[in-house]
C-alpha cells in the first residue's frame, strides 16, 4: 500500500490507494501470540505505547464520564475520598505481587468498582427510603466480584483472592485517610473508643442512626464532638445532608479505631462490622 500497487487477479495495477491504517494489540498478546511482522512493521510510521492513568485524578475523571449512572430519579452524591478510594484500590493493585502483572489492571477495574459500590448505596438508599445515594465505607465489600472478574492473581490457593483483595481495599482506605486526616485530630474519638466506646455499623445502617450518635444529647456525642466535627467538616465531605455525614462519620471511624472483625465478610451477608 505504501508503494501504491494493488494486484488483482495477478495483474499489477498502480492506484492513489487512500487507506490510513492504525493497528492496536495488548502487550501480553503483542508478546505471546500476535508480533507484527518485520515487513508490516517497517511500514508503520510510528509506534505508540500507552500507560495507565499516571494521576489519580485523571482516573477519577474516566471513573466519572464512563461508569453506567444511576437513575436520574435518584439523588446521587459520591464523597470526594469515596472516589479516591476506589482508584486508590486499583493503582495499589498494579503495583501489587500478588497481581498478575502481565494482564495488567486496567481503568475498566476501577469503573467496574465505582459502579458496584454505588450499585449498593443505591440498594440501601432504597429500602431505608433516603431520598440521597452516598457510598460509604461499608459498600467496599461490594466490589470483590467486579475487581475478581477483573484481574488474574498470582496463586492458586482457594480463597486467596479474596484475602488479597481485602488488603487492597485496607491499604486504599488508608492512604485515603492519611490524606484527609491527621489522627490528631481525631485524638478525642479515639479516646472515646479506647474508653470503651463501641459502635455498631453496616451497609444497611440509615444514615441518621449515625448521626444520630453523636448530634449533641447523642449517645456518643460527649468528649468526642470536636473530632466529630472535623469529620464533618472535612474536604471529604461538602453537603451537610444526613447521608453524607454518615459516609464521612464511618470514614473517620473506621481509621480512627480500627476494625474489631474482619473488614471484608462474605457478600451473601449483610456486612456489620463493631467499632
Amino acid at each position: 500500500m505504501e508503494e501504491r500497487d494493488v494486484q488483482i487477479r495477478g495483474y499489477r495495477i498502480r492506484l492513489p490507494v487512500d487507506v490510513f491504517v492504525v493497528a492496536s494489540a495488548n502487550p501480553e498478546d503483542y508478546t505471546n501470540r500476535g508480533r507484527i511482522i518485520t515487513p508490516l512493521k517497517d511500514r508503520y510510521g510510528a509506534q505508540v505505547r500507552t500507560h495507565y492513568p499516571q494521576k489519580i485524578e485523571h482516573e477519577i475523571g474516566i471513573m466519572d464520564a464512563e461508569h453506567h449512572p444511576v437513575p436520574a430519579d435518584f439523588k446521587v452524591s459520591v464523597p470526594a475520598f469515596m472516589k479516591e478510594i476506589i482508584a486508590e484500590i486499583s493503582r495499589l493493585a498494579r503495583r501489587s505481587p500478588d497481581v498478575n502483572q502481565r494482564s495488567g489492571v486496567s481503568v475498566r477495574a476501577s469503573i467496574a468498582n465505582y459502579e458496584s459500590m454505588l450499585a449498593n448505596a443505591l440498594r440501601r438508599s432504597i429500602v431505608t427510603g433516603e431520598d440521597e445515594v452516598v457510598p460509604r465505607v461499608s459498600d467496599l465489600p461490594f466490589v470483590i466480584p467486579a475487581l475478581s472478574g477483573k484481574v488474574e492473581f498470582e496463586t492458586v490457593e482457594e480463597g486467596r483472592e479474596d484475602q488479597i483483595i481485602d488488603k487492597l481495599i485496607q491499604g486504599a482506605v488508608v492512604a485515603v485517610f492519611n490524606r484527609y486526616y491527621n489522627l490528631g485530630e481525631l485524638e478525642q474519638v479515639v479516646n472515646r473508643f479506647k474508653a470503651g466506646v463501641a459502635v455498631e455499623v453496616g451497609d444497611m445502617t440509615p444514615s441518621a442512626e449515625y448521626v444520630a450518635l453523636v448530634r449533641p444529647g447523642g449517645r456518643h456525642a460527649g468528649g468526642g464532638g470536636e473530632g466529630w466535627s472535623r469529620a464533618f467538616s472535612s474536604g471529604s465531605s461538602r453537603s451537610s445532608g444526613v447521608p453524607p455525614r454518615g459516609s464521612a462519620l464511618e470514614q473517620a471511624a473506621e481509621q480512627g479505631q480500627g476494625r474489631r472483625q474482619s473488614a471484608v465478610p462474605r457478600i451473601a451477608d449483610a456486612w456489620t462490622g463493631r467499632y
